[in-house]
């Protein structure tokens, strides 16, 4: 058994760094120390600006008000995603935070409007969302009632790189320790192996019980030092560039990220209060640095604020992202490309988990296995995920879009999309960030069509079936009411006082 852990050094700064500094000391309190070692002189990757609801829950517990996040992150309301070409080119569907119409308790909504839609008796499954309704009319606002039907999910796009900031001005405010410098050297106790001192350039020494790294796609000490191998998974996600560019904000700010399919990969724009953040991730194998620039740059919506940067990477994981005494969060855990926007939650979900299993008596087998194998299946699932709107897909453009759509896929998602092809149905797995609803729209809006629906479906008349589904989408509609602009909801939640 390793010793009481009484500091913890945080290896790196950038939002992964300055994300678990906070949350550690938030929850933490004065139990442990908290210190975080970090260099201007490195640059971060910083293109995360996407996020998905949980954000909510991590800026509540470290008690930001909304109104001041909004200002400092420069940040807008995302409630969607709109999937542009990824099926067919010319064709889009949205991938909301909410959930299309109402389940039955042993019959989920899709059933009865796939039976709705074969008698020509249902609309759109989009029509039945409030978010979806919300993303088209520009409109945005806090529901005013607790009825979850008419609950409106949502999460932020935001300046990342405004967002390091304002976590490093919270966390030193709450008495975590920053050290300026660069490192030179690791030294590990000989006995044990853990890491236990890092040696600056300039002679100083940072001591430590537990190291978290993130240290970016570099794994200072994850990789460099322990050396604990990479699971790679380029084999289903092939991109392995990335593009990003800012351009000039737009007249209107979209409350939602948009994806754009293009021949060798795809295109973000996410709206943010001062500029639009774009990017291109791409495939090497199949499109030039130089063709990726010229696509990039070719399909801005707006004038380039400067010059796009090429980030490489690899999709994949570390094989142990808690090893001996070292932690790694973010970039140095593993790369997932952005298509979901689950690299900022990673990061938090990386840290609930260390906190959940904080040691206590000292870091013990049993601690570090579960943590593993916790974060092995969430990475796990929300790459089968990220495969599911490239392998199903019907475009004949390109070798790329070919080559994707006929790959062999992990075992687990081709179970998945066989048993919702065949029967409409969705069972939601242990550690998926993504819920059935979100499954339900990607799966439809990449044209799997469920060839049978839930017996229960049939109770309903063709007319009461109708006039049931007709009052769904109304009751969705309903929701509008005092909703505003997406701008206006901004600048009248800055106003407010925190």
């Amino acid at each position: 058994m390793s010793r009481c852990i009484t500091k913890v050094v945080v290896v790196g700064g950038g939002t992964a760094g300055w994300m678990s500094a906070a949350l550690i000391r938030r929850v933490l309190g004065t139990q442990v120390a908290v210190e975080l070692v970090e260099s201007e002189a490195i640059g971060i990757v910083g293109v995360g600006e996407a996020t998905i609801p949980p954000i909510q829950v991590l800026n509540s517990v470290l008690g930001i008000p909304e109104g001041e996040f909004l200002r400092e992150t420069r940040a807008s309301i995302k409630l969607a995603i709109r999937f542009e070409g990824w099926r067919v080119p010319g064709e889009s569907y949205f991938h909301t935070f909410g959930t299309p119409g109402q389940n039955h308790a042993f019959c989920d909504f899709q059933h009865f409007w796939r039976r709705g839609q074969q008698l020509g008796r249902a609309q759109g499954l989009w029509d039945y969302d409030l978010n979806y309704l919300c993303c088209e009319r520009g409109l945005f606002g806090r529901p005013r009632t607790q009825d979850p039907f008419l609950d409106v999910p949502y999460a932020y796009h935001f300046d990342s790189g405004l967002y390091g900031q304002y976590l490093r001005k919270i966390s030193q405010a709450n008495g975590v320790t920053r050290t300026e410098g660069l490192i030179s050297q690791v030294l590990l106790d000989p006995e044990s192996g853990h890491v236990r001192t890092l040696r600056l350039q300039d002679g100083r020494e940072v001591h430590g019980d537990l190291f978290v790294d993130c240290s970016g796609m570099r794994g200072l000490l994850i990789q460099q030092q322990l050396d604990v191998g990479y699971e790679d998974w380029s084999h289903w996600l092939p991109c392995d560039r990335a593009l990003a560019v800012p351009s000039e904000r737009l007249a209107h700010t979209l409350p939602y990220t948009r994806s754009i399919a293009h021949r060798a990969g795809w295109q973000w724009q996410i709206p943010l209060q001062h500029r639009i953040g774009n990017g291109l991730v791409y495939s090497s194998r199949h499109i030039s640095d130089d063709e990726a620039v010229a696509t990039l740059l070719g399909n801005l919506p707006g004038p380039a604020l400067a010059e796009p940067r090429v980030i490489p990477f690899r999709t994949g994981r570390v094989r142990e992202q808690w090893a001996r005494n070292v932690c790694a969060v973010g970039l140095s855990s593993g790369f997932l490309e952005p298509l979901e926007s689950t690299s900022i939650y990673l990061i938090q979900s990386a840290i609930v988990r260390l906190l959940k299993l904080f040691p206590h008596q000292g870091i013990t087998p049993a601690l570090v296995d579960e943590y593993n194998a916790q974060s092995r299946l969430e990475y796990e699932t929300i790459r089968d995920f990220i495969i599911l709107h490239y392998h199903v897909n019907e475009r004949t453009d390109s070798a790329f879009w070919h080559e994707v759509r006929h790959m062999s896929v992990p075992q687990r998602l081709r179970d998945k999309i066989n048993l919702f092809r065949a029967s409409g149905r969705l069972f939601q797995d242990p550690y998926d960030l993504f819920k059935d609803a979100s499954w339900l729209q990607v799966l439809l809006g990449q044209g799997v069509m469920p060839q049978d629906h839930h017996p229960i479906a049939e109770a309903f008349a063709p007319d009461e079936l109708a006039q049931v589904l007709a009052g769904m989408a109304a009751g969705k509609r309903k929701g509008l009411e005092g909703m505003m602009p997406h701008d206006d909801y901004l600048a009248a939640a800055m106003r407010a006082p925190a």
